[in-house]
């Protein structure tokens, strides 16, 4: 169906069908499929916590794999990336510019004390091999991340990242690199003893690909405690569970933990540009330091996106969302749980989270996929986890209010109703 819209603000939509013809001659034949499977809806719009479709349904977005902290063009973001659009939107990169200087200190501002070098990025992956390239000029050359742990895809990230289905088409990969159990500093010990002065260490404070994976109490100081120990180098990826999402600016600030660098991204172009960040300590960062162009982007620190980390962080600021994440995560995680066992306590595993990072496990994999149908269904768009898939992870926006939050939570229950009878019509042995 072709929408037509009369306001000149309004986006034109195309045809359903030709669009999904476009993704399987142009982007991936995969992607169209999975698409067909939520009914090829098109998102065209967004304002908060919602999204609308081309033919005009609504969806509150509780997905967007942790991007939508301050929800969707949140109005203090827009005012700084169109104020910066109308003026310099990118820059030469050959004289000084004044946004990246304050979006670094905006940054910086707002992170554990001693991380004050920034390194700007687009993608979370990007991040992830900058804070990998300054172990290694570092003198770091032995890599240790997390099985579960969820990195990226570029290269040196896949290297980190331990999944077998993404690594395998493209080894072999960077060498040096082990994977150890998530949550066991034992573990960690015996290779930081085996080889004082050379490991490398990324990990995330809670598992979010992985599934909502929340380690043991202490976990993540007793490995900041090791590393600096056996004099090793600790990267902690916050690319996802960073900028409130947790209920505290960064998982590193629940045990106190300040890593050589820390990852940033998702949430930190507010929802509205793609930025990213490795945000180092002084020494961590001194390669770079002595040589500007040993690590460099064309789009690292250009101003348009700088105005959206300025925006972003005046937002979390001004709303309170660090709190208010940490508040609406402890009225919606009970009632999550006490949904899911009551209306499917054969089906599900368990139900944890921190802040707004919510996972719901299910007996398998197929059955979390249903759960997304389902959920969209009932007019919420929620998220697969890659490493963990059969667990469905909610990602839900700071700026619920209350009927935003109830709404969710009556869908789960419609959803999960549907799913218990779907399940029990389904033939013996089917998936």
């Amino acid at each position: 169906m072709t929408v037509l819209h009369d306001s000149p603000h309004a986006p034109v939509v195309d045809d359903e069908a030709e669009i999904l013809n476009l993704y399987r001659a142009h982007l991936s034949k995969g992607r169209a499929t999975l698409a067909e499977l939520f009914g090829s809806h098109m998102e065209v719009a967004s304002e908060g916590a919602w999204l609308t479709t081309s033919d005009g349904e609504r969806f509150l977005n509780a997905g967007g794999y942790g991007v939508f902290i301050m929800g969707a063009r949140h109005p203090i973001v827009m005012e700084e990336v169109e104020r910066q659009l109308r003026t310099h939107p990118t820059a030469t990169r050959i004289l000084l510019e004044p946004t990246v200087a304050r979006a670094a200190e905006a940054l910086v501002s707002v992170l554990p004390a001693g991380l004050d070098r920034v390194h700007f990025a687009l993608s979370g992956a990007e991040a992830v091999e900058t804070g990998l390239k300054l172990a290694r000029a570092g003198g770091f050359k032995r890599t240790v991340s997390m099985r579960g742990g969820y990195h990226g895809k570029t290269l040196g990230a896949l290297s980190a990242t331990a999944k077998d289905v993404y690594q395998a088409p493209f080894r072999p990969l960077i060498p040096d690199f082990l994977h150890l159990p998530f949550g066991d500093a034992d573990a960690l010990e015996a290779e930081l003893r085996a080889h004082p002065g050379e490991v490398c260490v990324i990990l995330e404070p809670v598992q979010g690909e992985g599934g909502v994976i929340i380690p043991p109490k202490g976990y993540l100081k007793r490995v900041e405690e090791l590393v600096r120990e056996y004099e090793g180098f600790l990267i902690l990826d916050e690319v996802q569970s960073g900028f409130g999402r947790l209920g505290e600016w960064w998982g590193a600030d629940l045990e106190g933990v300040v890593p050589d660098v820390l990852l940033a991204g998702k949430a930190l172009g507010g929802g509205v540009m793609p930025v990213s960040a490795a945000i180092a300590t002084r020494k961590a960062f001194r390669p770079f330091d002595k040589d500007p162009y040993v690590h460099t982007a064309t789009f690292s620190g250009q101003p348009v996106l700088m105005a959206a980390v300025m925006g972003a962080v005046r937002a979390v600021k001004e709303e309170r969302l660090v709190t208010r994440s940490m508040d609406l995560g402890a009225r919606l995680l009970p009632r999550i749980a006490e949904v899911a066992h009551r209306n499917i306590p054969e089906l599900v595993v368990d139900v944890r989270g921190q802040g707004l990072l919510i996972g719901v496990e299910l007996v398998e994999a197929g059955l979390a996929g249903e759960l997304l149908i389902e959920l969209f269904n009932h007019g919420v768009v929620a998220n697969h986890s890659m490493n963990g898939s059969s667990v469905v992870r909610f990602t839900p926006p700071a700026v619920l209010n209350d009927t935003d939050l109830d709404y969710l939570v009556n869908s789960f229950d419609l959803a999960t109703r549907d799913l218990i009878k779907g399940a029990a019509t389904m033939p013996e042995g089917g998936n």
